[in-house]
């Protein structure tokens, strides 16, 4: 049994969306559990839809995701080059060797003819295919007519009455070949037909399993004649199940996110998209377990837990993986991952040095468990950033705030002492809070919730024992939006309530 030689052959035409991700992490995995081979292999044949900025931005994407390769077209690697935009005359040997054999033939149908015969095989209920109608032409005339400059298309006979093989996700899969006409192996224009270039390119890179999407079941046939034509080995298939949003349908832009470049937008960690992706039709051994890191996932991965159903695609299981992940983080790597999203809210500046991310961590253990985005923290920091006394007392809870004798009394009580203070504490604002209480007699929330609305602007949010420290210190730090130490807030709160 050869190495385990597996490839992700995406073509540079888009973004990478969730469900070539997906593909990718699968052919990953597998090459990593069975000690092989991870190909990247770049199809971008199509020159009218490939451009470099996408291919850069897909390697990026899928750096990012956590995916590496052995081979590609940045790597190089035994079986280069990786772009088939760079491997024409490869694909041009090997037509002309089906030609001379008499396994393919040219094509000289004009557009119009062959919608002709599309359009009449519908009308009569039949499935479109290739009539055929150019294999009649002679070899040398055919030849002779090419020479001459009339513009033809190389096409492969189909021979087979039925194409069968075991996929390793669908099981024995059989499809007739009646449907499948003669494939067009090379464009008039000489570019080669995707089904032509990948057998190629599989075949002579020792690719061993091709792992990809279920849309391509109709394309395996087509290949399997190519490979009986050359006299090549195929690999063995497995067809991955679509992933389809909440309504059933297949996932689209129309049901939200679906690139990887909006989900790191969003601020979703890439171990949370990888550990989800996996789970979207792939099961751990024990069937349950749905938090796996990359090393769990590699350990346990097996095309055999591969399921056909179609997987849905649940934005909220997402977020809950990301919220998880998101604890699980180092407090360093995570304060340096929210820091494009704070600077985008213009809460903190570029390249913050070593005190204002060890600030930034400080603010994330106060706030993470109310977000389970990394977007979500510059709102939720607003608790941070924004202070407006005036504008919190215009609210009702504030005016009733305001107009409680028991609120004032401890206000009144409280706040001239912490004002006091150079630099508050917790410890000290603990000592301040037992002091109010001993005089005033309030306690509870009678004590703590006039005094959480004075100090942050709001009657509810993270714990003061976190907020309290964060005020004092990034009100000390070079950030573009002054963050109010604690005096500061309650000087301004004294003045707008009038005490």
């Amino acid at each position: 049994m050869p190495k385990v030689r597996v490839r992700f052959a995406p073509s540079p035409s888009g973004y990478l969306h969730v469900g070539n991700a997906r593909t990718a992490l699968f052919n990953w995995l597998f090459a990593r559990h069975e000690g092989g081979a991870n190909i990247l292999r770049i199809e971008d044949t199509d020159a009218e839809r490939s451009k470099p900025e996408y291919e850069r931005q897909l390697i990026r994407d899928l750096r990012w995701f956590g995916i590496d390769w052995d081979e590609g077209p940045d790597k190089g690697g035994p079986f280069a080059p990786y772009r088939q935009s760079e491997r024409r005359e490869i694909y041009q040997q090997h037509t002309a060797k089906l030609i001379e054999q008499g396994d393919a033939y040219y094509c000289f149908c004009t557009a119009a003819q062959l919608e002709a015969e599309r359009e009449e095989a519908l009308k009569a209920g039949r499935q479109p295919r290739y009539s055929g109608r150019c294999r009649k032409i002679p070899a040398e005339e055919a030849a002779r007519r090419k020479s001459a400059g009339e513009p033809a298309a190389v096409r492969l006979k189909i021979v087979e009455s039925s194409f069968f093989w075991n996929d390793r996700v669908h099981g024995p899969t059989n499809i007739s070949g009646e449907i499948v006409g003669d494939p067009i192996l090379v464009r008039s224009e000489g570019l080669p037909a995707y089904n032509f270039a990948a057998v190629v390119d599989d075949h002579l890179m020792e690719i061993t399993h091709v792992i990809r999407g279920d849309d391509h079941i109709s394309n395996t046939p087509r290949q399997l004649a190519l490979y009986r034509a050359f006299g090549w080995q195929a690999p063995e298939f497995a067809h991955l199940s679509t992933i389809l949003g909440p309504d059933r349908t297949r996932l689209s832009k129309r049901h939200g996110a679906t690139s990887m470049e909006s989900f790191r937008e969003m601020g979703i960690l890439p171990e949370a998209l990888r550990n989800y992706l996996a789970l979207l039709g792939w099961s751990p051994s024990d069937g349950k377990t749905e938090i796996l890191n990359a090393e769990e996932l590699i350990k346990q991965f097996s095309l055999d837990h591969i399921t056909k159903s179609p997987a849905v695609f649940d934005t909220d299981k997402l977020n809950w993986l990301n919220r998880h992940y998101m604890k699980e983080c180092p407090p360093r790597r995570l304060a340096e991952l929210t820091v494009p999203f704070l600077q985008a809210a213009g809460l903190v500046n570029p390249a913050p040095g070593p005190e204002v991310l060890a600030w930034i961590e400080r603010v994330l253990d106060a706030v993470l468990k109310n977000v389970s985005l990394l977007s979500e923290v510059p709102g939720a920091a607003r608790v941070v950033f924004d202070y407006d006394a005036q504008q919190a007392l215009a609210t009702p809870e504030f005016q009733e705030l305001i107009t409680s004798q028991a609120a004032r009394e401890v206000l009144m009580a409280f706040i001239p002492t912490a004002i006091a203070e150079s630099t508050l504490t917790y410890e000290r604002f603990r000592e301040i809070t037992k002091a109010v209480q001993k005089s005033t007699g309030k306690k509870g929330k009678d004590l703590f919730h006039p005094i959480r609305m004075a100090l942050t602007g709001a009657a509810s949010g993270p714990e003061l024992e976190k907020l309290i420290p964060i005020y004092e210190e990034g009100a000390k730090l070079p950030l573009p939006k002054h963050v109010k130490s604690v005096a500061e807030r309650l000087r301004e709160f004294e003045a707008a309530a009038g005490f």
